[in-house]
């Protein structure tokens, strides 16, 4: 059975920094890319960054130079080091794995983990 479980969410100030993690079980992880996607309140899921099998990573623009993908696959576990948080970035956030490459959108994603709520204090 697959399955992913984020964890590391929580209430920091504008300016705090959060590490999330995910962890996977029930597939090859080095087969799959894994991908950290977040929904906001009254807005739709949308794609933050991605680790493919191969290690290649992708941040959206939001976050590109504050969010930092790694994965450990000894452990199964990606991360995903968040930075210079600012009040926009609160959202649950979501990992989600998908068999062929890395998506933005999360319909190409095969299995999702329950999200983990990031808040971000002005």
């Amino acid at each position: 059975e697959v399955q992913l479980q984020a964890s590391g969410g929580g209430l920091v100030q504008t300016g705090g920094s959060l590490r999330l993690s995910c962890s996977a079980s029930g597939f090859t992880f080095t087969d799959y890319s894994i991908g950290w996607f977040r929904q906001a309140p009254g807005k739709e899921r949308e794609g933050v960054s991605c680790v493919s099998g191969i290690g290649d990573t992708y941040y959206a623009d939001s976050v590109e130079g504050r969010f930092t993908m790694s994965s450990d696959n000894a452990k199964n576990t990606v991360y995903l080091q968040m930075n210079n948080l600012t009040p926009e970035d609160t959202a649950v956030y979501y990992c989600a794995a998908a068999g062929v490459g890395c998506y933005s959108d999360p319909a190409f994603m095969d299995y999702w983990g329950k999200g983990t709520q990031v808040t971000v204090s002005s």
